[in-house]
């Protein structure tokens, strides 16, 4: 089973408007509504794929229902813990000639809650799969994932971080099974601007393996992505061809693509591609990737070799 956690889960709220214009009345000419966050982004492009997964983490107040609503319209399975102390996050994306976003705070997650969601932990078993994805509330302790894989340590279950900074650096000392960064976040973490050559890209993902991570997925946008397997194994391919429409949750598609590819067919190179394929479906569409979506693509997506070993 996969498990997916979003600790601060959200409605993201996307308004298009034509010519923002500060000070004054907007009109919007679009508007969507979806249940945000990076690990339910990741069961929703499962569940389209056809795995099911089960979305854990925390939601309050009259949004957090509406989230549990409508991560239930995907026919997803979730576990979330209902807290009273504040009302989950929403999330506003005004996209206009410039694209601006306001993120919401999120509820008081307070010890009972913590404890609450660590005996859920305890019904994992041996080969199952948790994600950890996204950053975490301010309210929450900044070792949180390094936490988690502590606990979880010894008891043969797979985990992935797909994080930033500190947050992903940290977990390193557990050896997590896959990490996602993108080539920016990979720069940030060694001090290195505009990290964007797939050779280069490939050294410092090494680098974050001798640190202790088993298998390690960059992602790069329009250039594709690096795969850095812990058999020695390297991939590098461009993006496949199409025309972006929407980033978000394409990162999140990748490591759902990645995980399905891996577990259905058992290859790094399969679910290497799978990864890309699945990535690069939710950027050409307006919502997250659909099997229809990513199967076209995979049709007519070879990967290059040429990096590996």
């Amino acid at each position: 089973m996969v498990y997916t956690v979003t600790f601060n889960p959200s409605l993201d709220y996307i308004a298009s408007v034509d010519n923002f214009t500060v000070g004054r009345v907007n009109r919007t000419n679009r508007e969507i509504i979806f249940p945000g966050g990076k690990g339910i982004n990741v069961s929703i492009v499962l569940h389209n794929l056809g795995m099911e997964s089960t979305a854990l983490g925390f939601v309050a107040g009259f949004t957090g229902k509406e989230i549990q609503r409508r991560v239930r319209e995907f026919n997803i399975c979730e576990k979330f813990i209902e807290i009273t102390d504040g009302i989950s996050r929403i999330n506003v994306k005004l996209r206009s000639e410039v694209e601006s976003e306001i993120n919401g705070m999120g509820p008081n997650i307070d010890a009972r809650a913590m404890e609450a969601f660590y005996k859920q932990l305890d019904s994992l078993k041996k080969g199952d799969l948790l994600v950890l994805a996204g950053s975490i509330p301010s309210v929450m302790k900044p070792t949180i994932y390094c936490d988690i894989m502590k606990y979880l340590e010894g008891r043969g279950i797979n985990i992935v971080v797909d994080a930033t900074g500190d947050l992903l650096v940290n977990v390193l000392q557990y050896h997590p099974f896959l990490i996602k960064p993108n080539n920016f976040e990979l720069g940030e973490i060694f001090g290195v601007d505009n990290l964007r050559d797939k050779k280069q890209v490939i050294e410092y993902a090494k680098k974050l393996q001798a640190q202790g991570a088993r298998n390690v997925l960059v992602s790069m946008a329009a250039d594709g992505a690096v795969f850095v397997s812990e058999n020695g194994e390297v991939l590098e391919a461009p993006a496949p061809d199409g025309v972006v429409k929407n980033s978000v949750g394409a990162g999140d598609s990748m490591v759902a693509g990645f995980l399905y590819g891996y577990l259905e067919k058992g290859q790094c190179k399969e679910a290497f591609r799978y990864g890309l394929c699945t990535g690069s479906a939710s950027a050409f569409s307006d919502g997250m990737a659909t099997k229809d979506d990513v199967l076209k693509l995979l049709d007519h997506f070879e990967l290059s070799d040429h990096f590996k070993e």
